[in-house]
């Protein structure tokens, strides 16, 4: 068999496990992904009096993929100034863990916030001056039960402050907003706020579109804050199309098998199951890879994927929701015609820019309804007709 791309041609003779931890590890740097974090980038690069960049989408559209490789980037580029200056940490990233009440645990999130910041190897040590924080026997910061959030606060301010890293990650940040009422709401902007103006530390915040409900929440958090939708791919763009086609085929590739799967042909039950969601399609071809492997199948067939795929009824749940926060993005020419008549200004003229151009497209229909198109069955994907 010639391989040109995708994996050692060793691998084949390693362990099951083995095989599916390469093609788990392995991420896809498509177009979509690459744009976002251009933009990502250069806004941490110049945030232009910012203190906050949200980053939202659909759930499973690639933010974890985002914020990593951010992550790795910026540690790179910082690795000249780590030589001169021992206590900097180019960037700290977390997690907001969703609350087991209707209260956001601020206590768990400071503390979760002081262990990233221990987490690189660096000599030179930093006393938080709060009594209850400590370190062990390895160096590791301990946080005792007894320290209260406000302390913990303060202990974390003082490190970002001394750490400076270029951006604050926080993954997951549409958690922020699981409490009680739109009063508690605001209070958790407001400590969010507090907190990175106190450290002048800029802060990522990463989630699904719940994430627009701070967005408008605050005048001045919109004014010092900085927009990024990161989208899925759409059936009705012809670029999207071929985009969500290459990235099947780079993925059928990174697959260590004998006979690669041939994805491509498929892709309109690929964007059905996913809806052009690329982080979906990774999770859903990783479990699929790791039945084929365990019963020793040549390539994955459409069997294994059916049986790992979204249903229908959840596909239409998830597609509720990620139309309901595109909607929210639309721009039209009525929208900007609302505002300058609120402003004064008079209604812009029909020759003018239509502001309609700057919307993202709108998918409403199922890509699995096109006439003439033939629609996904039980057949073999890849070479070998008897795999699986």
């Amino acid at each position: 068999m010639t391989q040109t791309t995708g994996f050692p041609l060793e691998l084949l003779k390693q362990p099951a496990s083995e095989r599916l931890a390469h093609f788990e590890n392995y991420t896809a740097g498509h177009p979509r992904l690459q744009e976002v974090a251009e933009i990502l980038m250069r806004t941490i690069a110049e945030p232009a009096g910012a203190s906050f960049i949200f980053v939202y989408g659909p759930s499973g559209i690639g933010k974890t993929t985002l914020r990593l490789r951010a992550e790795k980037k910026l540690t790179e580029l910082a690795l000249p100034k780590l030589e001169s200056d021992r206590a900097h940490v180019p960037v700290i990233g977390i997690e907001a863990i969703a609350p087991e009440s209707r209260y956001f645990n601020w206590k768990e999130y400071y503390t979760r916030a002081l262990i990233a910041l221990e987490e690189p190897l660096i000599d030179h040590k930093f006393d938080y001056g709060v009594r209850g924080i400590s370190r062990n026997n390895f160096g590791k910061i301990n946080v005792e039960s007894k320290v209260v959030a406000p302390a913990l606060r303060r202990a974390l301010e003082n490190a970002l402050i001394h750490r400076h890293p270029d951006v604050f990650f926080v993954d997951e940040a549409q958690h922020f907003g699981k409490v009680a009422s739109g009063y508690k709401l605001q209070d958790q902007l407001d400590c969010l706020k507090s907190l990175a103006n106190m450290t002048g530390i800029l802060h990522c915040l990463l989630g699904t579109y719940e994430l627009l409900t701070f967005r408008n929440l605050s005048g001045q958090l919109s004014r010092r804050s900085v927009d990024i939708h990161f989208r899925r791919y759409c059936a009705d763009n012809r670029e999207d199309v071929e985009a969500f086609k290459s990235v099947l085929l780079t993925f059928s590739q990174k697959m260590p098998l004998a006979e690669a799967p041939d994805l491509v042909s498929h892709w309109e039950y690929f964007y059905e199951r996913t809806l052009g969601c690329v982080g979906i399609l990774k999770n859903w071809l990783t479990r699929a890879l790791k039945d084929a492997l365990a019963e020793g199948a040549n390539t994955v067939t459409i069997k294994h994927l059916e049986q790992r795929a979204w249903s229908i009824a959840q596909c239409k749940g998830m597609l509720v929701e990620i139309k309901e926060g595109e909607n929210k993005l639309l721009e039209t020419k009525a929208h900007r015609n609302e505002l300058r008549e609120a402003l004064g200004l008079k209604e812009e003229p029909d020759q003018n820019s239509d502001m309609s151009t700057l919307a993202q497209p709108d998918i409403a229909k199922s890509p699995s309804q096109k006439a003439g198109k033939r629609k996904p069955k039980r057949d073999t994907i890849g070479i070998n007709q008897n795999a699986g």
